[in-house]
This record gives C-alpha cells, sequence and structure tokens, in this order.
C-alpha cells in the first residue's frame, strides 16, 4: 500500500482545454489518497532560466514545487519547435527534483516510431519489416516487394493516418502527397492477422491486462477506429515480453500493441506512451488510473 501519511503536490499534465476522462480518473484517485493534485495544460507551462536557479510559470504565474507530475500527453504539436519547447520543460521540471512519469526523454522516443522500432531490433525484439525514405519511387519498389504495405505517420496514434496499400501506383501518389507537406514517409510491410491485435498495459513491472483488439469489419484494429475489446486470457511469455519491451524503453506505465501473424509469431506494432485505458479497464474490469497512480507515487517518495 501506498504510505498516505506523506501530502505531496501533484499534477497531471495534458493539453487538452476540456479536461478529458482518463485525466480526470488520474486527478480523482491523486486527491483520494490525501494528495494535492493540479490539471496542467502542457502549452501553458514555461520555464524562466536564472544565473541561481531555474523557475516555472504557467500562464503568467508561477508553478509551486511539485513533488510528481503524471504525463498523459504532450497535445496536438505542430512544429519541431512546439515538441522541443515542451520535452525541454519537463525536463527541467524532472532534473529540478519532480517526479515525472513517464520520463519525457522516453516520451519522446516512443513517439518516433522509427527510432522506437530500432531500438527494441537491437535489443532483439521482433518487429515488422520497415522502411522510413523520402522518395516515392522507393515507396513503388517496397509496394511491389513486399506485396501490401501500411504507409503512416513517423508520429501518430489512434491509427489516425495510416493506409493500406497493394497496387505500386497508389503507393506512389499517396507518398507524393505526403512528400508533400514535408514528412518522411514510414512504410511497414502488413501483417496479416486474425482480425484482430494484442494490447498489453503495463504499469511498472507488472502486466495490468490484456486484450484482443478485434475488428471484423477493416484492417484497423484501435478502438478508437471502432475495434472492440475482448480480455485475454494470462500468458505468461506475452506479458513477460511486454514487460520487458517496457523496460527497453524506459517507460512506467505504457500500452503495448503486439501483432500475430496467421503464423503465430509474435511482433511488436508500437509502444504507446500515452496510452488510453477505456477498452483496458472495461474487460479487466481494474482501476488502470489507480494502478498508475499508487506506482507513481511510491516512485516519487523513494
Amino acid at each position: 500500500m501506498v504510505d498516505l501519511g506523506v501530502r505531496l503536490r501533484g499534477a497531471v499534465v495534458h493539453d487538452a482545454p476540456k479536461v478529458t476522462h482518463p485525466s480526470k480518473q488520474l486527478l480523482m484517485e491523486l486527491r483520494n489518497t490525501g494528495n494535492l493534485a493540479y490539471y496542467l495544460r502542457v502549452s501553458k507551462m514555461g520555464v524562466i532560466i536564472r544565473e541561481d536557479r531555474c523557475s516555472f510559470t504557467y500562464g503568467s504565474r508561477e508553478i509551486p514545487r511539485l513533488d510528481l507530475a503524471i504525463v498523459r500527453n504532450l497535445g496536438f504539436i505542430m512544429t519541431v519547435e512546439q515538441l522541443a519547447k515542451r520535452i525541454d520543460v519537463l525536463r527541467e521540471l524532472r532534473d529540478n527534483g519532480t517526479y515525472v512519469i513517464n520520463d519525457p526523454d522516453s516520451i519522446l522516443l516512443a513517439r518516433d516510431k522509427l527510432g522506437s522500432l530500432m531500438r527494441l531490433r537491437r535489443a532483439g525484439i521482433p518487429i515488422p519489416e520497415t522502411a522510413v525514405v523520402e522518395d516515392p519511387f522507393e515507396v513503388m519498389k517496397l509496394v511491389e516487394e513486399w506485396g501490401e504495405v501500411v504507409i503512416k505517420p513517423l508520429m501518430g496514434s489512434l491509427g489516425l493516418g495510416a493506409i493500406k496499400v497493394s497496387d505500386p501506383d497508389v503507393g506512389f501518389r499517396v507518398a507524393r502527397s505526403i512528400l508533400a507537406v514535408n514528412q518522411p514517409l514510414y512504410v511497414q510491410r502488413y501483417v496479416r492477422k486474425p482480425d484482430r491485435d494484442i494490447r498489453i498495459f503495463v504499469v511498472g513491472d507488472e502486466v495490468v491486462g490484456g486484450i484482443y483488439r478485434i475488428n471484423k469489419s477493416h484492417w484497423k484494429t484501435n478502438i478508437a477506429q471502432g475495434a472492440t475489446a475482448q480480455l485475454m486470457e494470462p500468458v505468461s511469455e506475452l506479458f513477460e515480453f511486454a514487460i520487458k519491451v517496457v523496460t527497453i524503453m524506459k517507460l512506467e506505465y505504457a500500452g503495448v500493441d503486439i501483432v500475430e501473424d496467421i503464423d503465430g509469431k509474435y511482433r511488436i506494432l508500437e509502444v504507446n506512451a500515452s496510452p488510453l485505458w477505456d477498452g483496458v479497464e472495461a474487460a479487466t474490469k481494474k482501476n488502470v488510473a489507480k494502478k498508475i497512480v499508487e506506482h507513481a507515487l511510491r516512485m516519487a517518495k523513494k
């Protein structure tokens, strides 16, 4: 159990103008444990660098010292400069003694699908064949070679913007459209799967639960894209695999997306450092926000 005798000052960091349901759950759990809880929009957070110290601002007001910050999301980001500012503020918050979960550097890596897969491959984790290029003719060749590919944003979530392509000419046109807005081309060989993939939710070194995300009418299996969640019976091999992946990524809570091909082999699709948990919570009947807050408090009090 978490020691309730020490009153901490905690924050949930997101950027939605209206507090989202997951953020509300985290705030409620922080308050239920007798701690102070604030909601901070990351876009309004700033830092003032002085000779002797750094101070943090929220709008025009200085933020009192925080013991703990649970990062839900970095918000909608339009430019590299926005991303750099938000990560830098969270880094400085961490380096000034606030326990930040997930760590901003780990969040940044998880957002970068290419960087994530390269780290996982080096650690011996099986992943789908993947390419990142900036030439539409290379995309044509990949479609010809692999037969069916998924072209998706290098940074993105919820399955938004992902396009499945099996025609080289269509691949060329999609690639040209993406390059027109100065985005690289992230191309992944499509893994044929049985109308589902697997989401395993990890907090610390514990699996909260695993679900099948099932969609029989569309190839996308994200809950946000219409898939349904079905409880997955514990599979020790897969659960240990998910914990290993989260450890490699240096995350403390994450959703690990695993795809099973028609031959029964498992591959990691991606690791989400800002996962939603509605599907996992509904299937497992577990209070995911409480698990995250309890873990965060334990770590902050060390």
